[in-house]
């Protein structure tokens, strides 16, 4: 009798253990669905209040998430947001063979239009990351192969992917990349980065004179998905004189286009 209540005690205590396993993910959830439905930060309380959460629950899983990069809290005012691990794990999702297939065709007619290789890229933690790319019809061959890894902030996809991300968010990517100057050009300080960034949002289209390897130059357009957030970046790659002053801006508008229009097929839009 003793063994046999012994096992029904240990049976109900891992019931309960499970039972408050499920709640605390629905909690986490539903305090990742809180932050973001809102455009700006909340405090601890505001989240208990709007989450209808304990305070001191609240507190435990809003550290969890703060540790592992899904929430970001600002040390100045206490204010939580979603953190770069969300647009990581957006991004991974959006690697799927979906986003590939659909963009292979406007690929191949950048290419075939601008007789260079273009390419598609995606976030994720912190890189942008080369997920699917076409060869350019010419006998110049850029250094681009599918899951290369590159900075952001020197690559012009990479701007593309980052360009309507806060401040905040910006400079926790740049964080995980000490600037490293491959040419005067390269851009080595986050105030720099943020004004290239607003330049960018304005333009539609972001640059890499130069900045990532010297004598190349590239230009890509972010695409967006139906939420108004940017998932991917469609980007031309070639050499200084291929992609010179007077063609740039014409190619930044063949490259922007391309890249709104695979954003209609994902049911995205560009925000204004």
């Amino acid at each position: 009798m003793m063994a046999a209540t012994a096992t029904k005690s240990s049976e109900t205590q891992k019931r309960g253990q499970s039972r408050e396993q499920v709640t605390s993910v629905e909690r986490a959830l539903s305090i990742l669905e809180l932050l973001a439905s809102r455009n700006h930060g909340l405090s601890t309380s505001e989240i208990s209040r709007a989450a209808r959460l304990p305070k001191s629950s609240t507190s435990y899983l809003l550290r969890t998430l703060v540790g592992r990069g899904y929430v970001r809290r600002d040390r100045e005012t206490g204010q939580h947001t979603l953190g770069i691990r969300i647009l990581s794990l957006g991004g991974q999702a959006m690697q799927g063979m979906a986003l590939r297939e659909l963009a292979m065709p406007h690929l191949r007619q950048i290419a075939e239009t601008t007789r260079l290789g273009a390419h598609l890229a995606i976030l994720d933690h912190g890189d942008a990351v080369y997920i699917e790319r076409t060869e350019s019809p010419g006998f110049i061959k850029m250094d681009i192969w599918t899951g290369k890894r590159v900075a952001p902030q020197v690559t012009a996809v990479g701007k593309a992917l980052i360009c309507n991300l806060s401040r905040e968010e910006v400079q926790e990517i740049a964080g995980l990349h000490p600037p490293r100057a491959v040419s005067a050009k390269t851009i080595v300080t986050l105030p720099h980065l943020m004004e290239e960034l607003e330049m960018i949002r304005r333009r539609g289209y972001a640059t890499d004179d130069e900045e990532h390897e010297v004598g190349v130059r590239c230009v890509a357009a972010p695409v967006y998905a139906a939420s108004g957030e940017v998932v991917a970046a469609i980007g031309v790659s070639g050499t200084v004189s291929q992609l010179n002053d007077d063609y740039l801006p014409a190619l930044g508008k063949i490259v922007q286009t391309t890249a709104l229009k695979l954003s209609a097929h994902l049911g995205g839009r560009r925000n204004r």
